[in-house]
């Protein structure tokens, strides 16, 4: 009996804590993500699984950190970056932030578009209409009700995983791709390094690490619940991940397979899916496809404008009224009209948005990382709640290899043919 009170007290703390870690994870499956993941299916087959174990490992060293300076010290990564180093880093830092986050925001609001014109809703009726959606569900709402949002939406992408098996992969190849790197050659290709760099960035996003730390401070969450927050990091990491993996194998068992080597974008690869896959593939993956988009229309200009209000030392929080925290509600306010207003703009090269934005992710990330790594590892600042030897070295070994291989597909295009 006093086996099953402990671990009713703990499903129960892990349930009073959970959200921003799950959360969080799975709002790297957006549109973005979501295009990415189906090319790199698309274009090569089961060549890019093998990324996406050492990735998660990642993945989940990375946010724990976030996660864990939040509940240690209860204040923001921006916030802690100004305290720190300074305002004018921080300055800096966050106009680059706002620039890739933008770039994100349109790309959203481009999925919101595009899976809803696979079901006949023009986007002049559907981004607007989206847009005040988003906005209400922030702006109207307080935090525990807008997390409850989130997190139905979270477990709605348990569709990709239906549209995965319906597309009838081969189970023993993706597997073993899975566990097998591809042979060296493939890392020759100016398109494979561009594309690991595209998954890499679209799964470790640098926008990612600062909303985690805000919503954990937000939540409330403290050093004593620490340990419950710790397994909704890992459950949402993970959770995340075996998304991405359908996704991919989804695309390599039906459009790489039959030769449909280029998509234009996240909904393209659903039309694409309705001849080979069939109707539940396509209407699952379609659906996926808005919920994502929607989901991360959502939480994309909020993290925006954490972060930027944070580092600058504006007042921030779902939990304020605007009133009360104005810049920070009007800053998400004008990236949600930007963001759909772009989508309604004629001639625009969404793909390219799309794309460039998740490398810009993947080239973004050492910086971040390496001002987490020095804040986490501040004995004042973190007490015993420093880094272990384990996760520096994974930590500072991830921003190594993003480095490096930014600095290969740069040669790789410096070196191509003009």
């Amino acid at each position: 009996m006093r086996f099953l009170r402990r671990w009713k007290t703990r499903i129960l703390l892990f349930f009073a804590v959970v959200g921003p870690g799950f959360i969080t994870a799975n709002v790297d499956n957006d549109a973005n993500g979501i295009f990415t993941y189906s090319q790199a299916g698309t274009e090569f087959g089961h060549q890019l699984l093998w990324t996406l174990i050492p990735v998660t490992l990642a993945l989940i060293v990375v946010q724990e950190i976030s996660a864990r300076m939040g509940a240690v010290t209860g204040k923001g990564l921006s916030d802690l970056i100004r305290e720190e180093f300074g305002f004018r880093i921080t300055f800096f830092m966050m106009i680059g932030i706002l620039l890739i986050n933008f770039g994100n925001v349109v790309g959203e609001f481009a999925g919101i578009a595009g899976s809803l014109e696979l079901f006949g809703v023009s986007r002049y009726a559907s981004v607007p209409i989206c847009a005040v959606i988003v906005w209400l569900i922030v702006v109207k709402g307080q935090y525990k009700s807008v997390e409850k949002i989130f997190l139905v939406a979270s477990f709605f992408y348990v569709t990709y995983i239906f549209a995965g098996v319906f597309a009838h992969p081969a189970w023993k190849e993706a597997l073993v791709a899975t566990l097998k790197p591809p042979p060296l050659e493939a890392f020759r290709q100016p398109g494979y390094l561009y594309m690991a760099i595209g998954v890499v960035g679209t799964t470790i996003a640098p926008w990612m690490q600062f909303y985690l730390q805000s919503s954990i401070v937000e939540k409330g969450v403290t050093r004593r619940q620490y340990k419950a927050s710790e397994i909704d990091v890992i459950s949402g990491c993970i959770f995340t991940d075996v998304v991405a993996w359908f996704i991919i194998v989804a695309c390599a068992a039906t459009l790489y397979v039959h030769g449909h080597y280029n998509i234009r974008d996240a909904a393209d690869a659903a039309q694409a899916l309705r001849p080979l896959a069939g109707d539940y593939a396509y209407i699952l993956f379609a659906l996926g496809l808005f919920n994502a988009s929607l989901f991360a229309a959502s939480i994309l200009p909020l993290s925006t404008a954490y972060t930027v209000c944070e580092g600058l030392g504006f007042e921030s929080g779902v939990g304020r009224k605007f009133a009360e925290a104005p810049v920070f509600y009007w800053l998400y306010t004008i990236l949600i009209a930007a963001g759909a207003g772009a989508i309604l703009l004629p001639n625009l090269p969404l793909v390219k948005i799309m794309i460039l934005s998740q490398v810009i992710n993947g080239i973004a990330i050492p910086p971040v990382l390496i001002f987490m790594l020095l804040l986490v590892n501040k004995k004042e600042l973190m007490g015993d709640f420093v880094n272990s030897r384990w996760y520096d070295v994974t930590a500072w070994g991830t921003t190594v290899v993003m480095t490096l291989l930014t600095i290969a597909y740069i040669w790789t295009q410096l070196a191509a043919p003009s």
